[in-house]
């Protein structure tokens, strides 16, 4: 790979970096989690880049990965351990309000693929075909998740409000 190309796909991970973990973030609603759904992206990234010599739209190809690698890790068995610490003594005070609380605790009760529907097309602004192409289903699938996720997301925000 040329200097180049190695300075240019150093820097689009730098600057993607902060993106991505956002968007990681709302789907999977834990940070660590997040971080490690991040990592494993941009590995991939970085070497389908190197592999491929480059590629032409490198923010797509992070994006799909990053829904690709999150649906994929919710089917793995080990995924559903749950790993038990030791809890501090006093929770830590959290910088969020009680509407982002809300709103993650409402999306982490859709399912992965509704929950990448919705972080996609209304945090990431994409159109449903565009989506749709991400995802690799049709558009009127992307449009049900879209209704069914919306929907979900209403009643429970409507439970928490009763």
């Amino acid at each position: 790979m040329k200097q180049a190309s190695q300075a240019a796909l150093h820097a689009y991970v730098e600057g993607r970096r902060a993106a991505l973990f956002r968007s990681a973030y709302l789907l999977c609603g834990d940070r660590d989690e997040a971080e490690d759904l991040v990592q494993t992206t941009l590995v991939k990234v970085v070497l389908g880049a190197r592999r491929h010599g480059r590629l032409e739209n490198l923010d797509a190809f992070a994006r799909r990965t990053l829904v690709n690698t999150f649906i994929a890790a919710r089917r793995r068995f080990w995924r559903r351990e749950q790993a038990y610490g030791d809890l501090p003594d006093r929770p830590q005070q959290s910088a969020d309000s009680d509407t982002g609380l809300m709103v993650r605790a409402a999306l982490a009760t859709l399912t992965p693929r509704q929950r990448a529907v919705i972080v996609l097309r209304y945090w990431e602004d994409l159109s449903v075909a565009a989506t749709a192409e991400l995802l690799g289903m049709r558009e009127s699938t992307v449009k049900s998740h879209t209704a069914r996720g919306l929907a979900a997301l209403r009643a429970s925000v409507r439970e928490e409000h009763v």
